[in-house]
This record gives structure tokens, sequence and C-alpha cells, in this order.
């Protein structure tokens, strides 16, 4: 029996987050360079973007390219951002086809002009689609997005817009990149490494968690359904007790 049909789709994750790890040691596995691996890995973001629509998962972000990841050598940084571009350009007509959302998070003004111009460009042309929405996480870092919603915060209590008793979630949460996205539901992490990594720390506060050891440019379908199999064992409590779940 195919596993997709052991997914129920009534109990699907609202907002899956996925850590794309494991193209360098995939292409080293194979003697080739890192940028090999990375090449590779369009295919796997391909392949997850297309299945989580068919099943109906609303919202998909993907960590492409954290803040850490600058201080990556340069010949490899520059690969990732051609990867970019070139990715937008190609796949366009697929979110277009698919009824796809784009969205991008982090600080997006670091990136090369070029790949600002593309990704705004997609998101412009996808903004009305409903189906599903991707994000993709680019130069960024959940503390810089942490720290940065506390700046804002402090301007409008200084210049007397907000006031320090009316802070709660909710005036906290309209101040991330995230604003606009439920919280995380399921994070999954490829590659057999077992951490977050600077990634959306406020969003997962209940989030579920699946390791896999499969590296990302091998990630599949059939390993995506597993993950998603795995979320629907789990009894989700949010600091209930299961007989309150009951």
């Amino acid at each position: 029996m195919s596993l997709v049909n052991s997914i129920n789709t009534d109990n699907l994750p609202k907002h899956l987050a996925i850590i794309m790890d494991g193209n360098g040691r995939w292409a080293k596995q194979k003697g080739m360079l890192r940028a090999f691996g990375h090449e590779n890995g369009t295919k796997s973001v391909k392949t997850t973007v297309e299945t989580c629509a068919r099943l109906g998962i609303e919202n998909l972000t993907l960590y492409a390219f954290s803040t850490e990841n600058w201080n990556r050598p340069k010949l490899e940084v520059d690969t990732l951002m051609k990867l970019l571009i070139n990715s937008l350009k190609k796949e366009l007509d697929t979110l277009v086809k698919n009824n796809i959302k784009l969205n991008s998070i982090g600080n997006i003004d670091n990136l090369p002009k070029s790949v600002q111009k593309e990704l705004l460009e997609v998101i412009e042309k996808t903004k009305e689609n409903k189906r599903m929405t991707l994000t993709l996480a680019l130069s960024y870092g959940s503390r810089e997005e942490i720290l940065n919603a506390v700046k804002k915060i402090a301007d409008k209590v200084k210049n007397n817009i907000i006031s320090t008793n009316s802070i709660d979630e909710s005036i906290f949460n309209n101040h991330l990149y995230t604003q606009d996205l439920p919280d995380v539901d399921l994070v999954i992490r490829t590659s057999g490494e077992h951490r977050i990594s600077n990634f959306l720390l406020w969003q997962i506060a209940y989030a579920e968690f699946y390791f896999t050891d499969v590296l990302w440019p091998d990630f599949s379908e059939d390993n995506l359904y597993e993950a998603i199999i795995s979320y629907q064992k789990r009894e989700r409590r949010f600091g209930k007790t299961s007989e309150q779940i009951k």
C-alpha cells in the first residue's frame, strides 16, 4: 500500500517548516563539489513543494539560507545565489499552475540586488494565489528577527504609540517576519543533525519535530509522507493532560 494512503488529510500540519540539510555531505560522498549537492537539492525542493500542495498543506516554510551562511566560502555563497535566481525563474510557472503564493522572510536587503529583483517579481506575480503559501527563509536568523521585533516595539513605546502594559504575544507576533503565518506545527530536519540552527525559535514553541538521516538531495515524497504519518501519531497536548484532550 502506498504511504500516501496512510495519511489522514483531516489532520495535516497547517504550517510545515523544513531545515534542508545535507547537500554538501551528499556531494562529498559522491566525490563532487558542494555546489553539485546544492544543485541536486533543488530537485527535492520542487518535489516537496508540489507534494505539500497536492496533500493540502496550507503553509510550507523552507530554511534556504541563514544569516550564518554568509560566513561560508564566497564561491559557495555565489553558487547558492545563482541557483536561487535560476530556481525562481524556472519555477514561476509551476507556482502559478499550482496556485502557490511565494513569500520570503529574513533580512532580504542583504541579498544581492539581482536576487532581490527576481524574488520580488515572483512574489508579486503569485500574490493572489490561495492554495498554499511557500515561504523561503533567506538571510534569515531567528535571534535577529526577535531583536528587530523588540527594537520596533521599543520605538513604539518610546513614541507613545503603544504602552508596555499592552504588549502581549499578539503584539509581538505582529512585529515578526512571520506575522501573517500561523505557528509551526511540524519541523523536519534532514541529514541526521538534531538542532534548530536559529530557525523560527518563537514560532516553533509547540511544534513537533521529525529528524531523519536522509540527506536533503535524497529526500523523497515517501520521506515526506513518513514525517507526516509520524506527526499524525502524536498527541499534541499544548500543556494539557491526555484526559483533557480526549
